[in-house]
Parts: structure tokens; sequence; C-alpha cells
């Protein structure tokens, strides 16, 4: 994740992650990613189940549960194992999270073994009897998906009321005391709706918006063609900080972050360096400290029925299975090696990625979207905008 408004709105500084040692069991939420010890935060999907049908779904879902989903029982020893792990914070993902039953009881084990509790939700089933339940277990947070407005986001999830379904879901998150946020996976077709979704957000006073780059994974494999061009992207971000600092100017912050493309850090680095090179040095010194892209390192997932990948994207090759190993042993003691290289990846990279100056920062960024662009995992991610020129001149 790269904070536009921790970054460039200044909102962190440099210091703050340093007052609590960078140690992940000591650090509040906001500053997780600044953490040196990396210890994993962990997406599990719950379920392969899912009332909507979203074109772009890494995880493939569908309108069955899996008959192989780990059982209750079994979570509760996967989160025992995580807690004992160190691992900072869970987040329930799915499919869809809330059509399992037992998810309530899930999250609040997971609150009492002192480990954070997060869900990614579509969020058309928080009714209001539910957002009181997961107030009361102690849930952190709620990041509900929105992809545009009604008619952008209902196509997205191909199911007609999705959009209204979902706003009632952030009322009643807000109306029982629970921080909520949304998320938006960014594509040539609704990459026009960010400007409403920034009002939306401040309308709305949802405190946080998190903007994804698409990844090329389960059905966002058939989406390659549908990614914006770099150009595109860099004007994306242009548009996603300039709102961010208008929000900010007036005195209406908002948590703003992009996920899933590490470009972004050293693009908002060399922009600040001709607005504000004495916050553009502290901003360096934060993006050393996040170091990039984590996946099989600082996040992993695990699957409905156990296995263990480097992250809720890369779900076509398991490390392993919670049901036969620990999750923490799995990670700490890998057999496995992709695992071995990507927890040191900076070495395995080739083409521009290999001699990037940038590379300690942005970590190679996206291993899983170079392999399904190009078939090969340690190939450039396609989807870095930066330039040769950007990448090879001295800082």
């Amino acid at each position: 994740m790269i904070g536009i408004s921790k970054l460039y709105c200044g909102t962190v500084e440099p210091s703050d992650a340093l007052r609590y040692g960078r140690h992940s069991g000591s650090l509040p939420s906001h500053l997780l990613q600044f953490s040196s010890d990396k210890k994993p935060v962990v997406v599990w999907n719950i379920t392969r189940k899912c009332n909507l049908k979203c074109i772009h779904c890494y995880a493939h879902a569908t309108e069955e549960s899996g008959f192989d989903e780990l059982t209750t029982e079994e979570g509760k020893r996967l989160i025992d194992d995580l807690a004992s792990f160190g691992s900072p914070v869970i987040l329930f993902s799915g499919g869809e999270p809330l059509v399992r039953k037992d998810l309530p009881d899930l999250a609040e084990y997971a609150v009492s073994k002192g480990m954070r509790a997060v869900i990614s939700t579509n969020g058309t089933l928080i009714t209001k009897e539910m957002a009181q339940t997961l107030k009361r277990i102690g849930l952190s947070y709620v990041g509900i998906s929105l992809d545009g407005m009604e008619d952008v986001n209902d196509r997205f999830r191909a199911v007609k009321g999705a959009y209204k379904a979902a706003l009632e879901g952030i009322k009643n998150c807000q109306e029982a005391g629970i921080k909520v946020g949304l998320r938006f996976t960014i594509n040539k077709h609704n990459v026009t709706e960010i400007p409403a979704i920034f009002d939306l957000v401040e309308e709305k006073e949802i405190p946080r918006i998190c903007f994804y780059h698409l990844v090329y994974s389960g059905r966002g494999s058939q989406m390659i063609e549908e990614d914006l061009s770099l150009e595109d992207t860099r004007k994306a971000l242009d548009m996603i900080i300039d709102r961010t600092k208008d929000l900010h100017d007036k005195g209406k912050p908002k948590e703003v972050l992009t996920v899933d493309n590490h470009a972004d850090g050293p693009y908002i680095y060399q922009r600040l360096l001709n607005e504000d090179p004495e916050r553009a040095s502290e901003v360096l010194e934060l993006l050393k400290m996040n170091e990039g892209n984590s996946s099989g390192r600082g996040i992993g997932c695990v699957s409905w029925n156990g296995d263990v990948f480097a992250d809720q994207f890369w779900r076509h090759h398991s490390f392993g299975n919670v049901r036969q190993r620990p999750f923490s042993e799995i990670w700490t003691k890998p057999d496995d090696e992709l695992l071995i290289k990507l927890k040191d990846k900076k070495n395995h990279v080739t083409g521009r990625c290999a001699t990037c100056k940038w590379l300690d920062i942005c970590g190679g960024n996206f291993r899983v979207r170079a392999e399904a662009a190009l078939g090969d995992v340690w190939a450039p991610d396609p989807a870095c905008y930066l330039t040769d020129e950007e990448i090879s001149q001295s800082i």
C-alpha cells in the first residue's frame, strides 16, 4: 500500500513509525506498512461463495460454497497459530465473507487473541443487525468494494441493486460506529468515475478509500486489455493525488491509499521533489521503511480450503496447506523454491527491474502480474509506468 495522504499530505512523519520501534506488534494500524519485522498481514478467503458476480474477481467466486472449506474449529486453530506467530492483522475475505454464518464468531475469536480483525466485503449483506454485531465483537475496519457510481458499479458486479445495497451497508456501519472505507479497482471502464467517488467520500463522510491497480488474476486475468495504458495510469494517479490534497486543504482530510503498484511511491517522491523538496526527503525515508511489494513476506493468503499463497492474487501456486502444516511453519521454514525467492526477490528480478534505482523501495512490484502477462515470474512488471529515464537517473 502507498499512503497518498500519509506521504503527499504529510499526515505521517518518519518519526511516527520510529517512536513505536517499528515492530508490527506495537505499531498502530495506520503505521503497519512501515514495520521492520514484516510479520505478515494474512488474508483469509473464508469462502468461495458470493452473492455477486464481479467480472474482475481474483477468487473466481461462485454462487455455491466450496465443499472443502475450513470448518469453524479449523479456522480457530489457524487463528491460534497466526496470533502466536505475531501476525498483526487477519483480513476476512471471500467470495463474500458474510455469507458464512460463523464469520462473527471467527472474527470475535481473532480479536480475543489480540489480533486486529478486518473484513473485505461487497457490503450488500451488512444489515443494521449485522453492523451492530460487528461493532460488538470489536471489528477494526470494514472495507466495502465500489467500482463506480450506480450504473458502472452494478455492471461490474453483474447484479442490479448492488450499489444501493452497498451504500446501505456503509450507512449501517457508520451508525453502528464502525470505521468503514471504500475499495475501488481502477481500469479503463471506470477511471472516469474517480472524481465522483471522491465526491461520494466527501458527501458521506467516509474516512478511507483504497484505489487498487488491476491485477491479472482470477477473472481479472481476462481483463489485461482493460488495464489502463501507462500514460493513463500516471494521469489517474495525479487525479487521486490532487483530489486527496484538495480534501486535505478544505479541512476534510481522508486516508487515501493506492494498492498493488509500488511505482506509485517513486512517482509521488519525484512529484514532491519539484513541489516540496524538504517533504520529499521525508517521504523517501518512509518509502525505504515500507520496502514496496511484500508478497510472500509481509502479506500472505490462506484459501477457503487451507492452501497458503504469497498473496490473494497468486492462487495457482500453493506453498502448502494449514491442514497439514501450520501457516507459521510454512512461512518461516519454506520448502517451496518460489516462496524462498519471493522473500528475497530483489536478487531474482530481471530486465529493467534488476537495474532500477527504486528497487529497494518498490520491491520489484507485482510478480504475479509479470507472470500473467509475460509468462515469466521474474520479468519486469508490465504495469510499471516509470520511464527508463526515471528509473536510471541518480536520486
